[in-house]
């Protein structure tokens, strides 16, 4: 008979692979299939690996401003440059090669696409462009419902060191990027206060990149500094009040695998929310905080919260907590059994004040290397892959015929719903999904 079928997963950039036979002499013919998870769709027209489950944004409402309408990218660049405020500029389906780098410097503006399909207007930097979209010196600006691709650095910068507040980020597509996604830049010690970005979200987006970042998509990320890992999704410097919600990531990656955050807060972020996120097949997931500290940080995050998040595969870090202070990582699910680096939630230096509770890892336990006061309360350490929709594609959603092998624990004030919006019960499910809600 046949010897044993063993099914491996690999990483995208193997996607040609298939399976492979192979004849040790001590048995059988034994078949190695090797598959790849398959996230979704494909690139074609922004449109991305989507799956069904994934968030879907609700449509914003009609503008109520002066409108501009454009069909091409020099009425785009005079649209820019001509909004007044409460403006709306609406964009045509259509595919845009920028050939510039576009700014917005006006309050209250809205970019948006007119059909609301954010997958028919690409603004694209077709890898030219070292930045494609700024935000300088305004405040309440809304990017909505189309696809910025193709650019060395950043998608969307905060030029927060000019001043940029109430910034919404709405249903866009985030597609190779090779550098950041999103980017809100350093403000200055001396006028922190008075120009540190607040208020501002990114909701609904979908960031992906089609295979690892490699040393021709970037001329500044050489083998004698960052190897090639310099990129992560959303970077955001002295953030306060930030809400980053029901985005997905897939597959933002470095050359050797060590690149920076999916979600990453840093360098006095204060206040913010990160949840009902879901990453997959990223190098690192969610990051309050890393290791290095500029002169003048010691807390890289206060009061920041992690919650109800699904986060799948993600080596380098599941759940980072590194220099915060009075944190809380919340009722998240992270999937990643065969963890290289065993880091699926991570506490390392100071994390005074920090709490994580209930949360549910599938895989290796949690590394705590911090030797400050922590507060660790209900979460579950274990192979939990059968107990998920579909662990493969991403979907930890909690099967209905799991329930009685799932831990309960008390409901939360400070997380009293889950991924889903559904509430939980009294006795509630561990981890990002509250199950009787199916």
């Amino acid at each position: 008979m046949a010897g044993p079928i063993i099914c491996l997963s690999i990483p995208p950039e193997h996607h040609n692979i298939r399976c492979r036979t192979m004849r040790p002499s001590s048995f059988n013919a034994l078949l190695i299939c090797i598959f790849v998870p398959v996230i979704g769709g494909t690139a074609e027209h922004g449109r991305g690996p989507v799956q069904s489950w994934f968030p879907q944004a609700p449509a914003l409402p009609e503008p109520t401003g002066p409108v501009l309408r454009v069909a091409s990218a020099a009425e785009l660049y005079s649209a820019a440059a001509q909004v007044q405020p409460g403006g709306t500029i609406l964009v045509a389906d259509g595919h845009y090669r920028l050939p510039r780098y576009l700014e917005l410097h006006t309050d209250d503006v809205t970019l948006r696409s007119e059909s609301g399909r954010r997958d028919q207007v690409i603004l694209d930097g077709e890898g030219r462009l070292g930045e494609l979209l700024g935000i300088t010196a305004c405040s309440g600006v809304t990017i909505a419902d189309l696809t910025i691709q193709n650019v060395k650095w950043n998608g969307i910068k905060l030029n927060c060191d000019r001043g940029v507040r109430r910034v919404t980020i709405y249903n866009c597509v985030i597609h190779n990027i090779w550098q950041r996604g999103i980017k809100g830049v350093m403000v200055p010690d001396e006028n922190r206060e008075r120009l540190r970005p607040a208020d501002c979200r990114v909701q609904y987006c979908l960031f992906y990149n089609d295979r690892p970042k490699q040393y021709e998509d970037d001329e500044a990320d050489r083998p004698d500094n960052f190897h090639g890992n310099y990129i992560g999704g959303i970077d955001v410097m002295v953030a306060l009040r930030w809400t980053i919600s029901d985005n997905v990531f897939v597959g933002i990656r470095g050359r050797s695998g060590e690149g920076r955050g999916a979600v990453f807060l840093w360098v006095d972020a204060r206040d913010c929310v990160v949840e009902r996120n879901i990453v997959i097949d990223c190098d690192s997931g969610i990051c309050l905080g890393n290791s290095h500290r500029a002169p003048g940080t010691s807390i890289h995050c206060t009061d920041c919260v992690v919650r109800n998040n699904f986060v799948v595969r993600c080596a380098e870090n599941g759940i980072l907590a590194d220099y915060t202070r009075d944190c809380r990582i919340l009722h998240n699910t992270i999937h990643d059994p065969a963890s290289r680096l065993k880091r699926l939630i991570r506490l390392v230096h100071d994390n005074d004040g920090l709490v994580v509770a209930n949360n549910l890892l599938s895989g290796p336990a949690m590394r705590i290397e911090t030797a400050s006061s922590v507060h660790i309360e209900g979460n579950s350490t274990q192979d939990a892959g059968a107990w998920f929709a579909d662990a493969v594609r991403g979907d930890l959603h909690l099967k209905p015929a799991v329930q009685p092998a799932v831990p309960r624990v008390a409901r939360r004030d400070d997380a009293s719903d889950d991924i889903d919006g559904q509430s939980r019960a009294a006795q509630t499910s561990v981890g990002a999904d509250e199950i009787d809600g199916e």
